[in-house]
């Protein structure tokens, strides 16, 4: 998988790549020939006393020393900027790719793992390639030439070399074998903690609420103590790789001084040969380190790489047509044909058999008890997913025979619950449209019966928004959200559920404003409280994904027995009932 995400991402990164192999090759010739010059320096400088040769040969050496300097620098930065390109590349793939997700691959992911994938996962390829590039040359270049150049000084020394390499390359390959594992442990752990963390986040209240602390720190220690076991293990071997090397390293020079003594005492070698020998054998064991280090790091890059591709090579199952069609209607209606949808694996479809006709400059409701399937009818409409049976219908065109830019255009959504981004009042409004004017976002808020509170926020439309709209209240969330759909001014609007954090009189007044500026706009509403739909033009029951009633409000008191129980049930809770809610203002 590594191999196949570096295959996608460095063509664009080849001058670079290409420039790092001439820098890199550069350097190595100058390492390689720096023993050789040390080698001549004592034999024919040194040893005879030749003071001229020695400057002149340290002068040359200083010069060849820079260009390996010179080298190593560039290769850095050129390998430095390279990698942090790839993760750049990958990071935007891997986000646009989730944009494009339908919700039916969000869930299968879940958005801890996602977002671990984006980042660190991403990161752990980052530093395997700033490795790689600065060894992909090197290190081969390195051993093949120090042998070389090292037979050259003295062949009788070579089983030196011929010991030392292989042992030290078996040595490290066993401890990076059993590095493999605990690596994928470590990615699945970061998974788990992310998780875990989030939901403490975002659910701090409840934890509170329920006073759950202690149970919530003795989740996280047992997530955290996996992850951190895993990285101990890591660790331990990566730490037990270094005494490893050392020791080759130090018994190999020893093994050249000791045998070469011999040697040189008998005159088969030069003092300086001898030495040059010894440097090339530590170039080349370093090189086997450096590769094996290098080597280390890759089960880890590899287990992320592939995650990160299964991310970009999962399709998203709601995709535009080969040959979309335009929806031509100016103000477009919906309608739904015999729909039918079922979740992956579920027995029972969640929705059965559903037609109905949403007309523009109408209101159409759409209520039932909890889990009866309302939310996810609406969410058919702007092919948030695919039905799995019947047509879903915008401005008389078939969704999947629309591009998906095309319905979203015509559309917009208040979700069950509203989001904010973190930013201004301003900036998330112009969600809603990008250019629209101060004038048009007052407007806005307005009719969201926002316009009090944001008002007297500090700066006003100015203001500051927390991630989430964690400092404004439920209510104030719900009608920012409102006026984030109205400044688009689409031909459908949605509202999922969005009056149920309002008062009963801010719930009126938000519905009478609603009515002026949505004559040309086709309005549906997915509700929990009658009083919010009493007035609607019709009104769809939903009973275990069917629909069991459609009609107006006095109609369905009369002929809907669901809907008479729901309004029975909630004008004895005090939410109003029949006679009550036929006089609540639309």
């Amino acid at each position: 998988m590594l191999i196949r995400l570096l295959r996608r991402g460095l063509p664009p990164y080849a001058g670079f790549l290409a420039a790092i192999a001439v820098l890199q090759l550069a350097g190595v010739i100058a390492n390689l020939y720096l023993p050789s010059l040390t080698g001549r320096m004592i034999d024919h400088g040194v040893a005879r006393g030749d003071i001229d040769y020695i400057w002149r040969m340290g002068a040359w050496m200083l010069g060849v020393s820079l260009v390996a300097i010179v080298a190593a620098i560039s290769v850095a930065r050129l390998g430095s900027r390279v990698a942090a390109s790839l993760a750049r590349d990958a990071r935007a793939h891997v986000f646009d790719r989730v944009l494009s997700f339908s919700d039916r691959e969000v869930l299968h992911f879940g958005a801890p793992t996602l977002i671990t994938r984006a980042g660190n996962d991403i990161t752990q390829v980052q530093t395997v390639v700033t490795m790689l590039l600065m060894l992909v040359v090197q290190a081969p270049i390195m051993m093949i030439g120090g042998v070389i150049m090292a037979l050259q000084e003295d062949a009788g020394l070579a089983w030196i070399m011929a010991a030392a390499v292989p042992l030290l390359g078996i040595a490290i390959g066993i401890v990076i074998s059993r590095m493999v594992p605990w690596f994928r442990i470590m990615q699945d752990s970061v998974d788990r903690v992310n998780r875990i963390l989030r939901e403490q986040i975002t659910g701090v209240r409840v934890v509170r609420a329920f006073v759950r602390e202690d149970v919530e720190r003795e989740r996280f220690a047992a997530a955290n103590e996996i992850y951190t076991g895993a990285a101990v293990s890591v660790g331990k071997l990566m730490a037990l790789a270094f005494p490893i090397v050392m020791v080759i390293l130090n018994v190999s020079s020893a093994a050249v001084l000791w045998f070469g003594a011999h040697r040189v005492d008998t005159g088969q070698v030069e003092v300086g040969a001898l030495f040059a020998f010894m440097q090339y054998l530590l170039q080349v064991l370093m090189a086997v380190m450096m590769t094996t280090m290098a080597a280390m790091m890759i089960p880890r890059a590899e287990v992320s790489a592939r995650r990160i591709t299964e991310v970009l090579e999962t399709d998203s199952t709601v995709v535009d047509p080969a040959d979309p069609q335009p929806i031509t209607d100016e103000n477009a209606g919906v309608e739904l044909r015999d729909v039918t949808f079922s979740y992956p694996g579920a027995e029972v479809p969640v929705l059965d058999g559903v037609s109905f006709t949403a007309r523009p400059g109408t209101t159409t409701a759409i209520i039932g008890s909890t889990g009866a399937g309302k939310t996810t009818l609406l969410n058919l409409i702007p092919r948030l997913r695919d039905v799995t049976g019947g047509e879903v219908l915008v401005g008389g065109r078939d969704v999947r025979e629309a591009s998906l830019e095309d319905v979203w255009s015509r559309i917009a959504l208040v979700p069950q619950r509203p989001y904010l981004f973190s930013g201004t009042v301003a900036s998330n409004l112009r969600y809603g449209d990008p250019d629209a004017a101060d004038d048009a976002l007052w407007e806005a808020l307005r009719t969201a019966q926002a316009e009090d509170f944001v008002s007297r926020m500090d700066g006003g439309l100015e203001a500051r928004i927390a991630q989430g709209g964690t400092n404004v209240s439920g209510g104030q969330r719900q009608r920012l959200a409102i006026a984030r759909a109205l400044v688009r001014d689409a031909d459908v609007l949605l509202f999922d559920d969005s009056f149920s954090a309002l008062d009963v009189a801010t719930d009126a007044r938000l519905r009478e404003a609603l009515k002026a500026r949505t004559a040309y706009t086709t309005v549906i509403v997915v509700a929990q409280r009658v009083s919010t739909i009493v007035g609607a033009d019709q009104i769809i029951v939903l009973d275990d994904g069917r629909v069991v009633g459609v009609g107006t409000h006095d109609e369905l008191l009369e002929t809907c027995e669901t809907y008479r129980e729901i309004a029975e049930s909630q004008e004895a809770g005090g939410a109003g009932g029949a006679e009550t809610l036929a006089e609540v203002p639309v």
